[in-house]
């Protein structure tokens, strides 16, 4: 059947609840907007319901998509209010993202004895050496996803190596667990990237530029890459421009101070569009040591620009096909990134920027949707009787949640 077919054979739109912490301005947050956006294109009637409307991007929610506040800090004080929800709302789908949030959504769904079909989706990995730096409620997570399994229908993983660690680690049943790719290049995507940005780096011919984006937390290991460039910069010429915020930004300031990079780093904060500055350098790095899959690596590849990434569990040899897309080192290896750096004036000959765009191309938010709608198609039967709608009058005073359109 095609990706419409499900459409088609039913008397109403199918029904997807998409379940979010919040609208922070992370990678996953922007991917899932991007996602409910394209399957309502495609005809689903989606609904995005967030514990707390705030964050970075709430004012990049599509005006035409319905929004819910449950008003709600804590995700676990949010388990009954989504019961809630889903008791009155009745939806063929809920699908949620990021660990609490896939564990708050099931329970809710649980609660609220309804036939609603569960997808959780796994962002992160789920390896003891990575979530040994969290949190104990982060610790558990493969734990409680192994107890819980039987009450969500599918568990999406955003590449293989976490659909390896949904297997091995979270003992989740192989044929409940999808690999779905993250939907990175939109149909704006090249509009987007060609957007102006200015930053005197650019333009005074002192040097390759190099750019890297992503939250400022310990997973991103941007220390190593603070440290790679010192190394690099004692024989070569070179600024690091980093995008986004998070707790390390001033432990990261004093770092680079204290190697004396205060004149060759910028830290530039969130960027509500980074693609231009993807655009703009000479060369994009990835430092983490953890990575559910690496959107960035996409947007800088889609960007034609060519691409350092460190060989971290488990994202960016999937997307680099082990390296024959970009160059892979050594995780948390200080003198491999920084060699790899001092190549930045091969790195185009080495990958053209038409190869690097048909590379992310494969990484689309047509491909991306598409699968989506293959997977409700696998777990929704159309000849299943519909149920019907319940009575209600007006959305706004029943619901009991503030519902906007943004």
């Amino acid at each position: 059947m095609s990706d419409s077919g499900i459409l088609k054979d039913r008397t109403r739109p199918i029904s997807v609840v998409v379940s979010m912490q919040d609208l922070a301005g992370g990678g996953v947050e922007r991917q899932t907007l991007t996602l409910a956006a394209d399957l309502q294109a495609r005809g689903v009637a989606v609904t995005l319901l967030v514990n707390e409307a705030v964050g970075e991007l709430l004012d990049a929610v599509p005006a035409s998509l319905r929004l819910v506040d449950l008003q709600c800090r804590r995700t676990v004080r949010a388990i009954p209010l989504i019961a809630g929800f889903l008791r009155r709302e009745r939806p063929d789908v809920l699908l949620a993202n990021l660990n609490h949030n896939n564990i708050a959504a099931t329970l809710g769904n649980l609660l609220a004895g309804m036939p609603s079909k569960v997808v959780i989706c796994q962002h992160s990995v789920l390896s003891p050496d990575y979530l040994r730096t969290k949190g104990w409620s982060h610790r558990v997570t493969p734990i409680i996803y192994r107890l819980i399994s039987p009450a969500f229908s599918r568990a999406v993983a955003v590449s293989a190596g976490v659909a390896r660690e949904f297997r091995t680690i979270a003992r989740i049943p192989q044929r409940k667990i999808a690999v779905i790719h993250n939907p990175v290049i939109g149909p704006e995507f090249d509009a987007r990237s060609r957007q102006s940005v200015s930053h005197p780096w650019f333009d005074d011919g002192n040097g390759p530029v190099f750019v890297t984006a992503g939250r400022l937390v310990p997973t991103k290991d941007h220390e190593t890459l603070l440290r790679a460039l010192a190394l690099y910069r004692h024989e070569h010429n070179g600024r690091l421009l980093i995008l986004g915020s998070g707790p390390l930004r001033e432990p990261l300031g004093a770092l680079a101070e204290k190697l004396g990079l205060q004149n060759s780093v910028d830290f530039l904060g969130y960027q509500q569009n980074p693609l231009p500055y993807f655009q703009r350098a000479d060369a994009f790095v990835l430092s983490s040591y953890a990575e559910g899959f690496g959107n960035v690596l996409v947007e800088a590849m889609g960007c034609g620009t060519p691409v350092i990434a460190t060989n971290c569990e488990h994202g960016p040899a999937e997307i680099l096909d082990d390296g024959r897309f970009g160059m892979l080192v050594g995780v948390r290896n200080t003198r491999e990134l920084a060699d790899a750096m001092a190549r930045v004036s091969e790195l185009r000959e080495l990958w053209p920027s038409a190869l690097l765009r048909s590379r992310a191309a494969v990484f689309s938010s047509s491909a991306c949707s598409s699968a989506y709608l293959r997977l409700l198609e696998s777990i929704i039967s159309t000849k299943i009787q519909e149920t019907p709608e319940p009575e209600r009058g007006d959305p706004i005073a029943d619901s009991g949640f503030p519902v906007r359109s943004v």
